[in-house]
């Protein structure tokens, strides 16, 4: 079930409509959420259900026995048995078939038997988002830095259907505070939510939609029938259809959860506006930035030991940080490409003043605005050497540029000059749309999607973020 489609629209009005008759964060709205948020995973794929189940039930029991538990040795083979159940079964469903398939291929190339059997493996919608919750939550029981929850709270926290299946990757100690609220407290911020949903499906539908028919999916599915121009204009398209898709996505789960009374953590703040890799990872996808940091990059040590170590961490977590988008090559290179510019930031920064002046901005936000495009090269192509295959058409592709239209430059630079717009100036518009009458919101509303359904291609793609 999409969010652009009119399923869900119907799926969520009426469960917003339920949640209006029941007292807020209650019993009864808990299971009428939970309920509604395993209707909208069953959607997908029924089958998978049980897979989330038996996640929650799982996490939950090892929180609780950590918590009981008195003996330091005790809690830590607690927590290793329960990450390391949530890691085998994202390892199954995600990548067995990518490390049969790999193995196969370097036996075969060294003429050694036969291929091996490859199994095909269904991968579960949103796995990757809830094993992540599910770990940092038994994590952070394990730190003291979270209680443990009800049953109840803990099942809706992993299952709260928008977020479930693509993010943003909410902490239980940001979410299930909220579920203990009075139903006196006001739960509904009407006008920033319907805002955050309308700019969410203009950037999906229209952007994002327009850009990946236009010029990203033709050259990135055939390199070679393409000239320079058009690859360098499918590189910044995809790097505007990727913000415009995920952030979009992100702004209608924020927009929805407001309406239903749980605020969720920002998850972008204009990424292509960095002036640095590390920047740039403080704005993209901030609450996985986030999550690696805290649950990976320091317990690996951090940058707590010398350079070298410190680039050894930084490097394993992107790596892993690009392992964990796909089970392919193509994401492996693309996190080795960001954590190798990383550990080249931090060597060049180390013991030298930082100048700020407005050219030298420039020149950070263009070098790391070029360096995050060739990451996306191997981000987006399906293989490794269709990814050189468009880097080689850089170079040497002549020819026409008949896919470079107006509206396709139009599109790309819009995309990236709202990235400087200023965050006050959007904070003051979301104001006084809110202080509209609920008439005129409703009427906005109304052209708003109008104007979308008229602007958008027919038909929309699922958002790319779905698949990991």
């Amino acid at each position: 079930m999409l969010f652009t489609t009119v399923d869900f629209a119907v799926f969520f009005t009426t469960v917003l409509a339920l949640s209006w008759l029941v007292p807020a964060f209650g019993t009864r709205w808990k299971l009428l959420v939970l309920l509604s948020s395993y209707v909208f995973y069953a959607w997908w794929d029924w089958r998978f259900c049980g897979l989330l189940a038996a996640s929650t039930a799982l996490n939950q029991a090892a929180a609780e026995a950590i918590a009981r538990s008195r003996t330091a040795a005790t809690r830590r083979t607690l927590l290793v048995l329960a990450i390391a159940a949530g890691l085998a079964t994202l390892g199954f469903f995600k990548y067995a078939g990518f490390f049969a398939s790999s193995l196969a291929n370097a036996l075969g190339h060294l003429g050694l038997g036969a291929p091996l059997p490859l199994l095909q493996v269904v991968l579960p919608v949103g796995i990757s988002f809830f094993t992540f919750q599910a770990i940092s939550y038994v994590v952070d029981v394990y730190r003291g830095t979270t209680e443990p929850a009800s049953r109840l709270d803990f099942a809706v926290y992993l299952a709260f259907f928008p977020h479930v299946v693509a993010g943003p990757i909410v902490r239980a100690r940001e979410f299930i505070p909220q579920l203990r609220r009075s139903a006196a407290e006001p739960r509904l911020d009407g006008g920033r939510a319907i805002s955050l949903i309308l700019g969410g499906l203009f950037k999906k539908v229209v952007l994002a939609g327009f850009l990946s028919t236009a010029v990203v999916d033709p050259v990135f599915g055939a390199p070679g029938a393409h000239s320079r121009v058009e690859v360098l204009a499918a590189v910044y398209g995809y790097a505007v259809q990727i913000w415009a898709d995920f952030s979009g996505y992100t702004d209608i789960a924020i927009g929805c959860a407001l309406l239903l009374g749980i605020r969720f953590p920002a998850n972008f703040d204009a990424p292509y506006a960095a002036t640095s890799l590390q920047d740039f990872w403080r704005r993209w996808h901030m609450t996985l930035s986030r999550w690696l940091r805290d649950y990976l990059y320091i317990p690996l040590g951090g940058s707590r030991g010398s350079s070298l170590l410190t680039a050894r961490n930084l490097m394993l977590t992107m790596l892993l940080g690009g392992l964990w988008h796909g089970a392919a090559w193509t994401f492996v290179v693309w996190g080795g490409i960001h954590g190798g510019f990383l550990v080249a930031e931090r060597r060049l920064r180390r013991g030298r003043p930082r100048v700020e002046t407005g050219v030298n901005r420039a020149l950070a936000r263009l070098l790391t605005f070029h360096v995050v495009c060739l990451a996306w090269i191997f981000f987006r192509a399906d293989s490794v050497a269709t990814a050189f295959s468009l880097l080689g058409r850089l170079v040497t592709g002549g020819g026409p540029a008949s896919l470079v239209t107006v509206p396709v430059v139009l599109a790309i630079a819009a995309g990236i000059g709202v990235q400087y717009v200023p965050a006050g100036t959007v904070a003051r518009l979301t104001a006084r749309f809110a202080q509209l009458r609920p008439a005129f919101q409703g009427g906005v509303a109304a052209a708003a999607l109008v104007g979308i359904g008229v602007l958008g291609p027919q038909g929309v793609a699922p958002f790319i973020y779905y698949r990991f």
